[in-house]
């Protein structure tokens, strides 16, 4: 199962094939893209630096619970680091299973986790030529994250 972190662009259908490919059993692909988005006209970039090491093994370990909890055929998750400008894409999960609830949540399960555990950091750069900063996290993003904890 792909799990990788790269600073060159992913091939979306590529990926469905990879996963998919030769699956007679694989009833249900469910796949998230995540893009950066023009902060209202303002971004002329957004930098994702990340620790080396330290990410590989911490979205490892959230795929791998991943495959723990659902029923899965497959599963990948690709993040990138870098210089990523708007309308790029930056992440990409692909879930698939015999069934579409058991990819859809493990899909939602990974994209949580990678939004607030996975340890990367967004620097905005501006249209203008300034530094825009370092984007905090969201408490949005540990509300989701937190409904996937065991009991």
């Amino acid at each position: 199962m792909p799990h990788m972190l790269q600073a060159a662009d992913f091939d979306v259908a590529a990926e469905i094939a990879a996963l998919t490919e030769g699956r007679a059993d694989v009833g249900a692909v469910v796949t998230f893209t995540g893009l950066c988005r023009d902060e209202a006209g303002t971004l002329s970039a957004l930098e994702l630096e990340h620790y080396p090491g330290m990410a590989e093994a911490e979205i490892v370990r959230i795929a791998g619970e991943a495959v723990e909890r659902w029923p899965l055929a497959g599963i990948t998750a690709i993040h990138r680091y870098g210089r990523i400008a708007p309308g790029e894409n930056i992440v990409l999960v692909v879930a698939a299973s015999k069934h579409r609830q058991a990819a859809f949540e493990a899909a939602s399960f990974l994209m949580d986790y990678l939004k607030s555990r996975a340890p990367f950091w967004k620097k905005e750069h501006r249209l203008d030529g300034s530094e825009g900063g370092w984007v905090d996290a969201k408490e949005s993003d540990d509300a989701a994250a937190a409904r996937w904890a065991k009991t």
